[in-house]
């Protein structure tokens, strides 16, 4: 079940006196908090072997996980943790934490932490705002969505311009020491 819409209509349901939000905090935190677990270990045990499997663009793949593992490496926990608050994010991080290998000690803390912050600042939010909380959500995640592929277009970008700035003879030197 979709965690954010389950999120949002518990918070109004407790501003309308449905129900308790502690509760609903605690049981949406622990929701979260096993569901990244869930995704991590299979992005781990799964994702990880098929993507360096044997076959078609395995070339393409073997990079991907390469890039991956050095960006989780520098960028895992802040990934994990703000994930929460992106749309797509929010369900791939952990799954792309397990496929690059972040290890799992760090990847819990972070989860957690991201979990926690993400239902209170979302359920809060629902709670006071209440039946019109859902439309606010989805204007912030179309924005937040837009954000990061943005960010990502430019990034894709940036290195490839960087990559095309390598002086066209850097290799040379190799190959004229003989004649």
């Amino acid at each position: 079940m979709p965690g954010e819409t389950s999120l949002i209509a518990a918070g109004v349901l407790a501003s309308a006196g449905n129900l308790s939000l502690p509760v609903v905090f605690v049981v949406a935190i622990s929701a979260a908090i096993i569901g990244d677990n869930l995704g991590y270990l299979f992005g781990r045990r799964v994702g990880h072997r098929v993507l360096l499997a044997p076959g078609r663009w395995e070339r393409q793949r073997r990079q991907f996980v390469a890039e991956g593992e050095h960006f989780f490496a520098r960028h895992g926990g802040k990934t994990v943790f703000f994930g929460r608050w992106l749309p797509v994010l929010r369900f791939t991080a952990a799954l792309l934490a397990g496929v690059n290998e972040m290890p799992w000690r760090r990847f819990f803390v972070f989860n957690a932490l991201g979990a926690i912050g993400w239902v209170t600042t979302v359920g809060t939010a629902a709670y006071v705002l209440g039946s019109s909380a859902s439309n606010l959500f989805e204007a912030i995640g179309f924005a937040g969505l837009l954000a990061v592929t943005l960010t990502i277009i430019g990034h894709i970008v940036w290195r490839r311009s960087q990559r095309n700035r390598r002086p066209a003879g850097s290799a040379a030197p190799a190959n004229e020491s003989g004649d």
